[in-house]
Order: structure tokens, then C-alpha cells, then sequence
């Protein structure tokens, strides 16, 4: 899966080094979302020539070519993952920090009014909507009965 990436890259002038090739092989092989920081710790076993700097250039390369797409975790948690992960919607809840995903159907409606009364057209392929999970709801109720 990598090497239709890299030569997507190579198609459209890029220079592939071998760290570069290290990186989007790391991210293509997992179904998960990845932090710079996991793709340099994965990493670093097999090159000493790779650092934190040439892993988000990569990442923020490929999520300009529409190869990889960003998200916010929030608490400072940005992760990355292949486009082929495919859309839908990151649900964090801001007490405990767990991460649900949901249909990105979901925002079908949204996305076409947004279109219609401003004339926006929003990327809401992978996107995360922050609030308060079902626990962390029963919790708080709990605490104030």
C-alpha cells in the first residue's frame, strides 16, 4: 500500500528519501491513527537519521496531497492516518479523553447547508467533535443527587 503512495509522490515532483519512505510505510500499515511522535518511536530502531522534524514535514506533505488527513485529539493529541482509513467522525469526551468513532453520514445534512446558506464547502470527512461521553454523563449526574 505504500508504494502506490510513494509513487503518487513521486508522480507529482516530490524526492522520496529513504526516512520519507520509513514514514508513509509506517502510516499505511496500520489502521489507527498515528502521532508523530508514535511513527518516531517505531522508528528509531531502524535509523538513527530520522528525526521529529522530518516525520511532521512528511505528515503535513502527504495531508496536503489529500494522502493523509490530521486530526485533533485534543490535550494537545494531533494524530494522522491514510485517507484510505476512511471518513468519520471523532467523538472525544472532554472529561475522560476516550474517542469514539461515528458514521460520518451523520453530517450529510450539515455539509449541505453549510453549502447552501454561506457558500462554504467543508471538508467533514475527519473531523472531531468534542462533549461529554454517556459515563462521564452518569457520573455527573450521580455526584449531583
Amino acid at each position: 500500500m505504500s508504494d502506490k503512495y510513494v509513487e503518487m509522490l513521486r508522480s507529482r515532483g516530490y524526492r522520496i528519501t529513504p526516512q520519507r519512505e520509513m514514514i508513509i510505510e509506517e502510516l499505511a500499515k496500520t489502521n489507527a491513527h498515528m502521532a508523530a511522535e508514535e511513527i518516531h518511536d517505531s522508528l528509531k530502531s531502524r535509523t538513527k537519521s530520522l528525526n521529529i522534524a522530518t516525520i511532521y514535514r512528511t505528515l503535513e506533505m502527504l495531508v496536503e496531497e489529500g494522502l493523509a488527513c490530521r486530526n485533533d485529539l485534543g490535550g494537545g493529541c494531533v494524530v494522522y492516518a491514510i485517507t484510505r482509513h476512511g471518513p468519520h467522525i471523532h467523538l472525544v469526551c472532554r472529561l475522560c479523553g476516550q474517542v469514539i468513532e461515528a458514521d460520518y453520514e451523520l453530517l450529510t445534512d450539515l455539509g449541505y447547508k453549510l453549502k447552501q446558506e454561506y457558500g462554504f464547502e467543508a471538508d467533514l470527512r475527519h473531523i472531531s467533535l468534542f462533549g461529554i461521553c454517556s459515563k462521564c454523563q452518569r457520573e455527573q449526574e450521580e455526584t449531583r443527587s
